[in-house]
């Protein structure tokens, strides 16, 4: 019997490294800071690198539109998926849409480095579909619960990369940090995760976006060379 909660193998995306634009799933539950976090990497990098984003939404195209009145990319660098379905749908069973919409995305710019690809609030068990992306990034956050690293699951144990957000939260919810990053670090197979506050980033910030930002360049660094 298939365990829903086991790290799933999925087939790998066409292309060659640096044949076409990097794509990064970013994943995580509702609230967890996925759409915060594209913000602030579109901020960080927009100067050294040709950057997309395509955002998920069931019935809307609120988080488009959030990062559209931000400023963080031109507006037709920014486009909306409503996938009418569950979140992790239409990231990993049916991916027709989102794949078409970075194909089109991509060709219609002609000039793209990095395609971001934030998926709608889902659960544990959301993973991106390697058909999809290439690197994917899981975001919890503290005022989720301390026990969420614990509770493991694809989206945890697999994600290239696990960002546990919010991290200035944690005394005023009863988290606790370490616990968390320990925890997670039980489950992930020598995958780096990072402890952050985006909300509370500021230039440079060790505890913002920059550790992020470093790790995804180191990424984009390795796919184009």
């Amino acid at each position: 019997m298939h365990d829903p909660l086991s790290t799933p193998v999925l087939p790998a995306l066409d292309g060659e490294p640096g044949s076409r634009p990097l794509r990064i799933g970013i994943g995580g539950p509702v609230g967890s800071g996925k759409t915060t976090l594209v913000g602030a990497l579109c901020t960080r990098l927009r100067d050294d690198w040709s950057l997309a984003v395509i955002t998920n939404d069931i019935f809307t195209s609120e988080d488009a539109e959030a990062l559209r009145r931000a400023a963080v990319l031109p507006l037709d660098r920014i486009v909306a998926v409503e996938t009418g379905c569950c979140p992790h749908t239409a990231i990993r069973d049916d991916i027709a849409a989102n794949l078409d919409a970075a194909e089109r995305l991509e060709a219609r710019l002609g000039d793209v480095d990095v395609t971001l690809i934030e998926s709608g609030g889902d659960n544990l068990t959301a993973i991106f579909s390697r058909g999809l992306v290439d690197v994917q990034i899981f975001v919890i956050d503290t005022a989720g619960g301390d026990d969420v690293p614990r509770k493991g699951g694809p989206g945890v144990a697999a994600a290239d990369l696990l960002v546990i957000n919010k991290i200035d939260l944690a005394p005023y919810v009863g988290s606790d940090v370490e616990q968390m990053v320990a925890d997670a670090a039980a489950r992930r197979d020598g995958r780096p995760t990072l402890a952050v506050s985006l909300a509370a980033d500021t230039t440079g910030a060790r505890n913002g976006v920059e550790p992020v930002s470093e790790w995804l360049v180191s990424r984009v660094t390795a796919w184009q060379n």
